[in-house]
């Protein structure tokens, strides 16, 4: 049985904001807020504080804890972000923390946080290597740039780290590229996932990039690639269920690969 979601991540999430301001156009959190009414398409960017989140105590849980995943950790938000990361790691936890990363809050969670280094691991989702390009799907959010010298950061400070690439946002040979920029920084995995269209806006959606077939290729041209570190590599349930049928079920398994 496979898992999907968060939880290839992490056990459990913890979340202290509604909202989220890099207002990235093909958010699930954001989706589902404006579906449900919890959030409108123009207020989502307000990031409201969740006073009763940020104010408990936290004890000790079965598994990972993955902090935060609807909302991240910005120059706004980085201080009430630490208390509660604080909180949950006090309580011997260990924390995944993931954000597309600033690298001025990645420098203050790193000193903030080096005597519950053991428990951490950082994962950077980097989707792009343009700017241009992550300025139209992730438009508040930091620039790659800024997100590879978060990475690099975190991994000089001796923190574990991995990064997301989801969803990829350039064509694979750029994201070849992307991957072997961040190879010699990564301890953990390389996670690749596709853009869902149930949440992509019509206008942004390509599918030479994100169709069946697209994604076949995709998968086909990272894993020929002869300079890219396999063993790190890690397929999003998301990537894995829109090529399943292209593929035997015997082969399901493997393809799933280990979660780290």
């Amino acid at each position: 049985m496979t898992t999907i979601g968060t939880k290839e991540w992490a056990d459990t999430n913890v979340n202290i904001y509604h909202g989220c301001s890099n207002d990235c156009v093909y958010c699930y959190a954001r989706g589902m807020a404006i579906r449900f009414k919890r959030k409108t398409k123009e207020n989502w960017k307000e990031m409201d504080l969740n006073i009763k989140a940020a104010n408990k105590g936290y004890k000790k849980r079965k598994g990972r804890i993955m902090f935060p995943s609807s909302h991240d950790i910005t120059l706004a938000t980085y201080k009430n972000c630490l208390d509660v990361l604080q909180k949950i790691l006090e309580a011997g936890n260990d924390v995944l923390i993931t954000t597309k990363p600033d690298d001025r809050v990645i420098k203050f969670l790193c000193k903030n946080l080096v005597s519950f280094r053991n428990q951490i691991q950082f994962r950077f989702t980097i989707t792009a290597l343009h700017y241009e390009i992550s300025a139209t799907f992730e438009p508040n959010a930091p620039y790659p740039d800024y997100r590879l010298v978060s990475l690099r950061h975190a991994y000089l400070e001796g923190y574990k780290t991995s990064i997301s690439i989801e969803p990829f946002l350039q064509e694979k040979e750029i994201i070849k590229d992307l991957i072997l920029a961040t190879q010699g920084y990564v301890t953990e995995s390389i996670w690749i996932g596709p853009m869902n269209k149930k949440f992509c806006p019509p206008d942004y959606w390509r599918e030479d990039l994100w169709g069946k077939q697209a994604l076949t290729d995709f998968k086909n041209y990272i894993e020929s690639n002869e300079y890219i570190m396999q063993e790190k590599i890690r397929w999003k349930d998301g990537f894995l269920n829109a090529i399943a049928d292209n593929r035997a079920m015997g082969d399901l398994p493997k393809l799933f690969g280990v979660v780290t």
